[in-house]
This record gives structure tokens, sequence and C-alpha cells, in this order.
């Protein structure tokens, strides 16, 4: 299949599994949002702790119902919320908030990206969602347009593009969550292990996410440095990074979803980039 046509698929599954993303998010959220995800984002984005810097104007990318989007209303940001899913879209309006301007934008069209305006945005969000997109080449070329250039003059930095993760490495398509039960001096013990076969060669495999969601979803699976080199390669540096893990008395769901008993392997990384330039002329786009 073209790139193409894999971004026509994921729209139609978006549109598919609306309702049901919609409901199981809600406006609280669930616990990778709570525990793993949004305790980290906020401070990265610098939204609503009194910072005279904390951006004022913020892209939600793939915003889906919007729950993030209206976090971030709510702590005074004006919102820019993006997604191609016609569906998803309706469902977020619906749930209301002020200050957010919903626009179904495809972020693999850089020119429609580029329509949003230029330097004119202190901040970009895309909480797990940079896995759901077929070619994601586009959206960080336009991002440096996108965002506030650095201002050397008055020492005002640029600004910056906090994204999350499943981890690449740890919770891909391929990876197997395992227990093993053995022996020793105190009885029996149990360990909990991640098992990965595929890592460094991107691919893309067809999921579930929540269990009777009505289509699988596609994860277009990528390591690492394939986001990072793509953001060095358009003027960004990586200012803060972390690995998120739930902890030992978390209680997961099932023995084997993630929770406490996996506490130190990181299901989510969530990580900050900030402008420093723009891209020097040819430097190319892809890895």
């Amino acid at each position: 299949m073209t790139t193409a046509d894999l971004n026509a698929e994921t729209r139609a599954i978006w549109d598919a599994n609306a309702e049901v993303w919609d409901a199981r998010m809600g406006d609280e959220g669930n616990s990778f949002v709570n525990i793993l995800q949004w305790p980290v984002i906020r401070p990265l984005l610098n939204v609503g702790d009194g910072s005279p810097t904390r951006p004022q104007r913020i892209i939600d990318i793939a915003c889906g119902n919007g729950l993030f989007s209206r976090r971030l209303a709510a702590l005074g940001a004006q919102v820019t919320a993006l997604d191609f899913s016609e569906e998803l879209l309706k469902l977020a309006r619906a749930r209301g908030g002020a200050n957010i301007d919903y626009r179904m934008i495809d972020v693999t069209d850089e020119r429609a990206l580029l329509n949003l305006g230029t330097g004119v945005f202190d901040a970009a969000l895309c909480n797990m969602a940079l896995f759901d997109i077929a070619d994601i080449q586009p959206l960080f070329r336009a991002l440096p347009k996108l965002l506030r250039s650095p201002d050397p003059t008055s020492g005002k930095p640029g600004g910056v593009f906090v994204f999350s993760l499943m981890h690449p490495a740890f919770n891909n398509s391929s990876t197997v969550r395992m227990a093993e039960e053995f022996d020793d001096e105190g009885g029996n013990k149990v360990t909990y292990s991640v098992k990965v076969s595929r890592y460094m060669t991107p691919y893309h495999a067809h999921g579930l996410a929540l269990l009777k969601q009505p289509k699988p979803q596609i994860y277009f699976e990528r390591p690492l440095q394939y986001y990072l080199k793509l953001g060095f390669e358009n003027g960004f540096v990586l200012d803060g990074f972390e690995e998120r893990a739930f902890p030992p008395e978390k209680p997961a769901s099932a023995p084997l979803s993630w929770g406490g008993q996996f506490s130190e392997i990181p299901p989510v990384l969530v990580a900050r980039m900030r402008l420093i330039s723009s891209p020097p002329p040819g430097t190319p786009a892809h890895i």
C-alpha cells in the first residue's frame, strides 16, 4: 500500500472508532493520561504555572476528542486543535470548551499546516499520536515555520514541540508482556518482563488499543532515533525528556496489563524539542 492509501485507511479507522474512544476518554482520561502523560506534559509546556514565558498559543496535533485541548484551554492557553477525523472533531466540539479552535486538518498535508500562519504559535503538542500518522515528515518540516522563532536580541527562546509516544523500545506492536514464576529460598516468586522482537526498522501493523473498538488501528512503528533526527534536521534540540512507568503500588486491570508490576519498564516516553534555528537550505527531510 502507498502512504496515501495507509493515510486514507487510518482516517476511516478513526472515524469508525470515534464514539468508543470518546466514551472511554471523556473529560477524565485514563490511567495512561493521568499518571504517565499529563503530569509531565503540563510542566514541559509551562502552562498554568505563572511563568511569564508560558505559551499563550498552542497547537494540539491529532487532538482526538479534545481532552488535552480542554485541559490546556482551562489553564489559560488559546488552543488550535487539529484532527483529520470528522467524527472525532464532532464529538470534541460537542464537549464544549472556551478558547479552542477546532480544525479538520490532515497533518500529512504540509501546505494545509502552513496555512495556519507563520511564527504565531508558542508551542505544539502531539499526545500519543505520532505513531498513528502514516508520514510525519511534513509535520516536522512545517513546525519550524508555525512556531515562534528564537529572538537573539531579546533572548526570548524559540517555540517548543512536546510529544508523547508509546515507548518505541518497550511498547511497540512486536512486544510481548510476560510473567515468569520461579522458586527461591523464600518460596514462589513472579517476575514481569517484556520481550521485544522488532525495533530498529520502521514498519506498520494493525492492533487494538482499546478492547471492543470497532476497527483495529494502524501503528506506524519507528525507533526513537527516527523522531529525534527529524527534529534535529529541522532546527530543534531536545531539551526535555522523561520515560514514564507506573508506580509499584498502581494495580493493573489484568495480570499482564500495564501497571505497577511493570514499574521498571516504561510504556510511555514524553519529549520536548525546542526550536533554536531554521533548518539550513538543502537539509534533507528523510532518514
